[in-house]
């Protein structure tokens, strides 16, 4: 079942890296759905087997989407 993952610029790393992490996740059967403006980031849609890929880069965050609630 595919998982959805938000994936950020750490604050000190080069622009370019964004670029990389995007190829990456493509290249690792990641389908992006949707980049940011007002942030570095994007989501992926990953195979839950799949997110390790990106985690082990020292560029960016990386982190599952869920749900947010207030009380």
């Amino acid at each position: 079942m595919p998982v959805l993952f938000n994936v950020t610029l750490k604050k000190d790393a080069p622009p370019a890296e964004l670029e990389k992490a995007k190829e990456h996740a493509r290249a690792s059967g990641g389908t992006i759905t949707h980049e940011y403006s007002l942030i570095k980031g994007f989501t992926v849609e990953f195979p839950n087997d799949q997110v390790s890929v990106l985690e082990t880069d020292d560029h960016i965050h990386v982190e599952q989407d869920g749900e947010v609630k207030t009380q």
